[in-house]
């Protein structure tokens, strides 16, 4: 099975030697992860395994009890307070419930990472929303409404056009399909990879769906016994002789689905 370890520049994700402990508790052991420029990433892994908390890793959410993580070259949670802006400013995320602000209308939500620049009037901020508006299908009226006028779909677009307001050259998913029914899930992953294809951006996602997962991912990583046990294309991954894979992925529900993701 090929490696994701091997690059000639430095990669949009490196992760090396991470460790994550609670007390006594070890949810990650020694993990090493990279992730090319360009490359959507799959990663799996069974309840509990610690698929959300190594996103957050990834982001600087959470800081990992012993290794590196590393975007594009620089530490995420780098000791220089500008050098760890300009890393922030390189990725969007997107969180499994959207995680809008309440208070804020569809519109102010997605100018708030605009705003937070301190750098762009509000015409310029005006039509930076409405382009992204446009991107996710969105109409500009829709940027009146508040988040709680909106439906599971329309939350999830609005989060991904918040998510990509600075142009992100990397693109973090927790669970992007979670709570959707599956026509809305099918239609938010088109979407995705539509963005994805003009736009060029890395994708690093979580998921358990297997129709989101093979839809999306070009790459796969899978979570397990506290490391990564296989990091590969779907058909690599796959061929891998572990418990947790058999059971993931070699049911006739998920044979069908990687086959529909690879047409």
């Amino acid at each position: 099975m090929r490696s994701c370890d091997s690059s000639m520049s430095p990669p949009a994700i490196e992760i090396r030697g991470v460790w994550t402990c609670y007390g006594d508790t070890v949810i990650h052991r020694d993990v090493d992860l990279t992730v090319e420029a360009g490359q959507m990433l799959g990663l799996v892994g069974g309840s509990g395994s610690g698929k959300t908390t190594l996103l957050r890793e990834i982001v600087g959410l959470l800081v990992p009890s012993k290794g590196s993580v590393k975007v594009f070259g620089h530490a995420v949670l780098d000791p220089d307070p500008m050098l760890r802006r300009m890393v922030r400013r390189r990725f969007g995320m997107l969180f499994q419930q959207g995680a809008l602000f309440s208070a804020l209308s569809v519109y102010d939500n997605i100018a708030f990472p605009l705003r937070e620049l301190h750098v762009l009037d509000e015409e310029m901020i005006r039509d930076l929303v409405l382009l992204k508006l446009g991107m996710v299908e969105l109409e500009p009226r829709h940027g009146r409404l508040m988040p709680s006028e909106l439906s599971g779909g329309m939350v999830k677009r609005v989060a991904l056009a918040r998510a990509l307001s600075l142009e992100p050259e990397l693109l973090v998913l927790d669970e992007p399909t979670a709570g959707l029914d599956p026509d809305r899930g099918e239609n938010f992953v088109k979407l995705i990879k539509m963005l994805q294809k003009e736009l060029g951006f890395t994708v690093v996602m979580v998921t358990h769906d297997l129709d989101t997962l093979a839809g999306l991912a070009t790459q796969m990583a899978v979570l397990a016994d506290q490391r990564i046990i296989a990091c590969g294309t779907p058909a690599e991954v796959v061929a891998v002789d572990h418990p947790f894979i058999r059971n993931f992925f070699c049911s006739e529900r998920a044979a069908t689905a990687m086959q529909k993701g690879a047409r």
